[in-house]
């Protein structure tokens, strides 16, 4: 029997060697784990928060990507800060990527360790072909 789960993964799709899956399919939704600032075999690579921010963003891009969809079908995001202080700076990333109608979205705060500045997870939608 067929399950109605899909675990979509291409060479191109960042891994962890953490048990878990970057998405999963249901129907047409897409629940994507937290992306941080990893290259494709699951290293973190640190930077500013700038530089953590973007390669996150990448990365959630990338695994939208594999699963049939983008930013735009994106319809909430959870989003960790290590640091309150680069709350404006997050502020304004968000909005190079996201654009109105903004998905849904919540915002924690110290809540990372000390290697990461930013995480990333979401729930999309595929896109109707």
């Amino acid at each position: 029997m067929k399950t109605p789960f899909e675990y979509p993964r291409t060479p191109e799709t960042p891994t962890s060697h953490l048990p878990f899956s970057p998405a999963v399919c249901y129907g047409d939704l897409i629940f994507i784990s937290g992306q941080a600032s990893v290259d494709k075999t699951g290293k973190i690579i640190s930077g500013t928060f700038e530089e953590e921010f973007r390669r996150s963003m990448e990365n959630l891009i990338q695994i939208l990507h594999d699963a049939g969809s983008d930013l735009s079908h994106v319809i909430q995001t959870r989003n960790y800060l290590r640091d309150p202080e680069n709350g404006a700076e997050y502020q304004k990333l968000y909005a190079e990527y996201f654009k109105a109608p903004y998905p849904a979205r919540t915002t924690i705060t110290h809540c990372l360790p000390m290697v990461l500045h930013y995480e990333i997870e979401c729930i999309a939608v595929k896109i109707k072909k």
